[in-house]
């Protein structure tokens, strides 16, 4: 129980407030022409005062012109109203999942942290979802059942890489979790989607000598940027950098006398892990670097150090006239890891000269098969049967091994 003379204050300061927004009393408000619109007298500011779904809005204009502030008045009014028919639609629960895909680009859109190729796979994904389901984007948000994605999922898997399958169910999950969030549904129906085993690529790179006779065709073509695209595969190969990452190499990144290079990725949104790292110079590239610098002295210090973006069409016409198996940019930042891991660099510095952030878990997996291969020609060395080895330390005399 509220006794009377506990509501009286209140009562009198409700009252001072609607005498001070409709200007009456002596309170600094004053009226218009205009319904909605009041004027704060000190500072000479319009502000708005409207009444949508029975909810007060109160809202500075920012505005001395009464001209302004009536355009500004009726985009106010026209957004908060809009805003009240969603959050109606949202309490009746019609939505249409076309509604929630608009809402995660949104969001995508809205992300300073995802960089822009990963925003455009996810569009790339919605785009492969609705083909494969093209009933999808007009269905009651509501009437998506778990057998109807799952029904989906089994078709899809037939036709989609395992990782783009994945990437597309979890673009799903994603979509659908707005739809929870929001208070449409109770839960996600995509969320018993089972992710498809992801087979590691087998590699088949080129040997030491196919190698340099890949480089020695594609310098060879009389045309075309033949020797720039013979001089990024070489780049590509002796530092292991990613391809965005070479593109924007410059000369200033070069340091000849500490025989590194800094990877600072593009300029806008940096490497993969957004990290600047810095790669040793085997001797392979500081050579390539130097005549390069020989053949242009006169480039500046911020002039980029490769000529050409990519070389892939250079790569796949010499592989196929040399018959040897196809191969990429990024096969050739495996082949540098390889050739390292070969040459004794353990894991986890190779990890460290690739950008990876694992601590060398990522390259274990990749490039684990070397180890191995090492590991046996090393095991082969050791036996226990004097006669039968002819590099075996000798024991010291009298010694106990």
């Amino acid at each position: 129980m509220i006794l009377l003379f506990d509501t009286a204050p209140m009562k009198r300061r409700e009252s001072q407030q609607m005498e001070a927004e409709t200007g009456k009393g002596n309170y600094p408000w004053q009226s218009t022409q205009y319904a909605n619109l009041v004027r704060y007298v000190p500072s000479g500011k319009y502000y708005a005062r409207l009444r949508v779904a029975g909810k007060l809005i109160r809202r500075c204009l920012n505005t001395r012109s009464i001209t302004v502030a009536k355009l500004k008045l009726a985009e106010l009014e026209k957004q908060e109203r809009a805003k009240v028919e969603n959050r109606q639609r949202l309490v009746d629960g019609k939505v249409a999942v076309a509604d929630l895909i608009e809402e995660y680009k949104k969001r995508l859109a809205n992300n300073p942290n995802i960089k822009p190729r990963t925003r455009s796979y996810r569009l790339e994904r919605i785009a492969a979802m609705l083909k494969s389901w093209p009933e999808l984007a007009g269905m009651d948000a509501r009437k998506v059942t778990p057998e109807m994605c799952a029904a989906w999922a089994g078709q899809f898997a037939t036709k989609a890489a395992p990782s783009n399958y994945n990437n597309t169910i979890g673009t799903l999950r994603a979509i659908l979790d707005i739809a929870v969030e929001w208070g449409i549904r109770y839960s996600n129906p995509a969320s018993g989607l089972k992710r498809a085993r992801v087979r590691p690529k087998s590699l088949a790179l080129p040997s030491q000598q196919q190698f340099l006779a890949l480089v020695d065709e594609i310098r060879s073509v009389p045309f075309g940027p033949g020797l720039a695209s013979a001089d990024l595969v070489e780049f590509l190969a002796y530092g292991g950098f990613r391809l965005s990452e070479a593109r924007n190499i410059t000369w200033a990144d070069c340091d000849f006398d500490r025989g590194e290079i800094l990877v600072r990725g593009d300029p806008v949104t940096g490497t993969k892990n957004s990290e600047v790292r810095r790669v040793p110079m085997i001797p392979d590239m500081r050579r390539l670097l130097q005549r390069l610098r020989q053949e242009r002295p006169d480039a500046p210090m911020d002039a980029k150090v490769m000529r050409v973006k990519e070389c892939q069409g250079a790569l796949t016409r010499a592989c196929k006239k040399l018959g040897i198996h196809r191969i990429t940019h990024h096969d050739l930042r495996h082949l540098f890891a390889t050739r390292c891991i070969e040459s004794g660099v353990d894991i986890p510095t190779v990890s460290r000269w690739l950008g990876h952030k694992d601590g060398g878990a990522l390259a274990m997996k990749v490039y684990g098969h070397l180890r191995d291969q090492h590991s046996q020609s090393m095991a082969a060395r050791v036996t226990f049967d004097m006669a039968q080895s002819e590099n075996v330390i000798p024991l010291l005399k009298g010694g106990r091994a």
